[in-house]
């Protein structure tokens, strides 16, 4: 399968870069400079009014997005065309917009916390680098489904697109964490 935008990759069980271990990945442009995406099962401890103080009162998301440009916040929502500038990533799932308008419009409650995602920083490839990195078997690739950042929990989120492969990756899915404790 070509990687594209709205796929998603999902690291293979044993990658041990941290950054990475065990990540679900919605890849949200993929051109001639490279590949961006957005890691959807990173959550952090943090509210959105602690990283952005003017931000409406929200109990939005928010989660690491990558390694690359963490001194950033990005979104994706579902709300599509109510925000001028937004990117339709796949079905159900637009990425940025503007960002005074999501305000006013989370503000006065027209936009809802589980409608948005917010991540700080990015997921990053140049050209060619994830193309080895699949190689080398360190991703599988799969569709995106809008319910995996909307409805699943971020710490299941992993084991149920796992799951969803079938086959030895339900068994995979099972696996836990750390080896040792097989």
């Amino acid at each position: 399968m070509a990687i594209k935008a709205g796929n998603i990759l999902v690291a293979e069980p044993f990658m041990l870069d941290p950054n990475f271990k065990r990540s679900v990945i919605l890849i949200c442009e993929q051109n001639d400079l490279g590949t961006t995406g957005f890691i959807l099962n990173k959550p952090l401890d943090i509210s959105i009014q602690e990283l952005v103080p003017d931000f409406p009162k929200s109990k939005a998301a928010v989660h690491v997005g990558g390694p690359v440009s963490v001194d950033s916040l990005y979104f994706l929502h579902n709300v599509g065309d109510m925000l001028d500038n937004s990117v339709e990533v796949c079905p159900g799932v637009y990425w940025g917009g503007d960002f005074e308008k999501l305000k006013f419009l989370m503000e006065n409650g027209v936009i809802k916390d589980n409608n948005i995602r917010f991540f700080v920083g990015y997921s990053g490839w140049s050209q060619g680098q994830l193309e080895e990195e699949m190689q080398e078997a360190s991703w599988l690739i799969d569709e995106m489904d809008a319910n995996y950042l909307f409805r699943i929990k971020p710490f299941v989120l992993w084991q149920t697109v796992m799951n969803n492969r079938g086959n030895t990756y339900t068994v995979i899915a099972q696996m836990p964490d750390s080896v040792s404790l097989n």
